[in-house]
């Protein structure tokens, strides 16, 4: 193949030139898609090229249109998930927000007094990913437990979705927690959820013995942030879930703490990553028990 043909990286000791590239990358430049100095990671293969004197790093343009695409989809999709929330048109006796998954419009009241009483995105993440991937993550009669449940709307999707659901959290919060699960699924749902209290680490053996426990999913959204259980809340993975247990699990990162968690978290658990939301800073997790036996 001629030279002038080729695509791909050039180096810039070379005498050869690709004209091609250098007027994409221009275009590409002048439009402000893509920045001088900018370094794109694709492939781990770096070159590069050279523009009007000046050393442009970039991995090619090809990477560079991959990570156009990777953030135009990341946006596009967060914008999406995002936009399953809506605010009531006038001012309504008791204070909620909309939400709408599954084809149902779920209300949800908040408080404004407490992290737990709030709806945070990463509960919409979770939502989207459980309607949107229900048939390889099925929940139709599945045994569900979320921690952390907060207001129930990550609940009230998944018994939407039919699984049998305990909702679980804190006993200041259980009574809003009930009172939105039972406006959202009541004679809507195949099996209609449970609420039940968890405090992370506080007597699990008493509360939820091992031997009972048969939980298909375990679903938690946005439970690490800056406080001081965390070592609890490992606790509570580890002691919820049978070797055969599905975690899923999103997460927002703020903090090192995030970090810290889930290497302390890829200690008891296999994980991987499923979602990535840079724009939103928030990541979702599909995780099992270590040296589990084939089921």
């Amino acid at each position: 193949m001629n030279p002038e043909d080729q695509k791909g990286e050039r180096n810039v000791t070379g005498n050869n030139k690709h004209t091609h590239e250098h007027e994409v990358l221009i275009s590409l430049l002048s439009t402000g898609r893509c920045r001088p100095f900018q370094f794109f990671e694709v492939s781990g293969e770096a070159s590069v090229l050279e523009l009007t004197g000046a050393s442009v790093f970039t991995v090619t343009l090809l990477g560079c249109s991959a990570k156009l695409t990777e953030d135009h989809n990341d946006k596009q999709v967060a914008a999406e998930i995002m936009a399953r929330r809506f605010i009531p048109a006038g001012i309504t006796a008791v204070p909620w927000e909309g939400f709408n998954f599954v084809g149902r419009e779920i209300r949800i009241t908040e408080a404004t007094d407490s992290y737990g009483a709030v709806v945070w995105s990463s509960a919409l993440v979770l939502c989207y990913f459980l309607e949107t991937n229900a048939k390889q993550y099925n929940m139709v009669d599945k045994n569900v437990i979320e921690i952390g449940a907060g207001t129930g709307l990550v609940s009230i999707v998944a018994s939407l979705l039919g699984a049998r659901v305990t909702a679980t959290d804190l006993p200041e919060l259980l009574g809003n927690l009930q009172y939105n699960l039972s406006r959202n699924t009541k004679m809507k749902c195949k099996h209609l959820p449970q609420v039940k209290e968890l405090s992370w680490g506080v007597a699990l053996d008493e509360n939820f013995p091992r031997s009972s426990n048969n939980f298909d999913y375990l679903l938690a959204a946005d439970v690490v942030y800056a406080h001081p259980f965390l070592e609890e809340l490992l606790i509570t993975f580890d002691h919820l879930c049978k070797e055969t247990t599905i975690i899923l699990w999103a997460m927002k990162f703020r903090l090192e703490k995030e970090n810290k968690f889930v290497d302390r978290f890829k200690e008891l658990f296999d994980l991987e990553e499923i979602s990535n939301f840079p724009s939103l800073s928030i990541k979702l997790y599909k995780a099992m028990k270590k040296n589990r036996r084939s089921a």
